[in-house]
């Protein structure tokens, strides 16, 4: 079914609507590529401009001609996932491929693994631009360095990497999501060599002031497999163009560049103080994916830090006398 107008995700907005004469000019000026998502008016499915006929035929025509693909950046991984509170991800290298991981992510791996530490993401090859990739992870709160694992032996190789906490592992195919995702400041785990792990910047002050996450998320790029980490239960959500999704500002682990993030006061100020879920929302408009975690890690260690001996906490939770007891000697003591 054709349409004469488009709507157009970019830099997470929702432009337009456009005309098909326009959209084409765009593609053909550069503006928008063949992987944009675009779509028809008064519909809510989102689909590549490449594969839209009626624009496929502008690409490439007129005064640009067609880029050939890109080199591919990132190396192509196999993988397992294993467990289910405490899950790892087990990585298969074949000779020359290589992974990437936060220090002291990973588990176990086979002989013929070398091991190295690298400065930043290891993409950057000056020392300028090196000592910029690195300043860019201590904004994110994250280590100087990372590891890096290359196959160096014959035949395939192994090497496993761990969840910091109980949770979920999320394999990312970067590719598929347009060759960028923003995350949470801790979730990345570890990805396929050749992973770009840079920063996204929350240009709207109240997102910077209350956002949760602070002003600061990481962004990965690259065109291969990257995994992330989250807390408890994941649910991935697909929002439609214009629709809009409040959740607790702790509890958004990623979302595609298309969707736009904001905070939303809670409402009342009873609601606010007494209520428990803070004063703040994420709001998440679309079109794209969001990933959501049901137990944020400093959720968790809030209520651990509540529980523990040493604040007063510990025995709330025995609910009875001889609880309370169990720690008292026969001499009274």
């Amino acid at each position: 079914m054709s349409t004469s107008q488009w709507y157009v995700a970019e830099g997470g907005r929702t432009l337009g609507p456009f005309s098909t004469a326009d959209v084409r000019q765009s593609l053909q000026s550069g503006r928008w590529t063949a992987g944009t998502l675009v779509c028809p008016l008064g519909e809510s499915s989102w689909t590549p401009a490449a594969e839209v006929p009626e624009l496929r035929t502008g690409i490439g025509n007129g005064a640009a001609p067609p880029r050939p693909p890109a080199p591919r950046r990132m190396h192509e991984v196999d993988y397992r996932i294993f467990g289910e509170e405490m899950q790892f991800v087990e990585v298969e290298l074949d000779p020359g491929e290589g992974a990437v991981a936060e220090a002291g992510a990973m588990m176990f791996m086979s002989a013929g693994i070398e091991m190295q530490t690298i400065f930043g993401d290891g993409n950057q090859t000056g020392f300028m631009d090196k000592m910029l990739g690195a300043g860019k992870r201590l904004l994110t709160g994250e280590s100087l360095f990372m590891t890096e694992f290359v196959n160096q032996g014959g035949g395939k190789q192994h090497v496993a990497f761990a969840s910091p906490y109980p949770g979920k592992i999320l394999p990312v195919q970067l590719d598929e999501l347009g060759g960028r995702l923003i995350a949470q400041k801790d979730a990345f785990l570890c990805g396929a060599k050749g992973v770009s792990i840079g920063i996204a910047f929350q240009r709207k002050i109240g997102t910077a002031l209350f956002g949760g996450e602070g002003f600061i998320m990481q962004s990965l790029e690259g065109d291969g497999l990257a995994f992330l980490h989250a807390g408890g239960t994941v649910v991935k959500k697909e929002l439609a163009a214009g629709e809009n999704l409040r959740v607790d500002t702790g509890c958004l682990v990623a979302l595609a560049p298309s969707v736009n993030y904001d905070i939303q006061f809670v409402g009342g100020i009873k609601s606010a103080i007494f209520g428990g879920e803070g004063f703040f929302f994420a709001s998440l408009t679309g079109p794209g994916w969001v990933w959501l975690q049901s137990l944020p890690f400093s959720r968790l260690a809030g209520r651990i830090h509540q529980a523990a001996p040493q604040t007063g906490g510990g025995g709330k939770g025995e609910g009875s006398l001889l609880g309370r007891l169990s720690g008292v000697g026969w001499d009274g003591s």
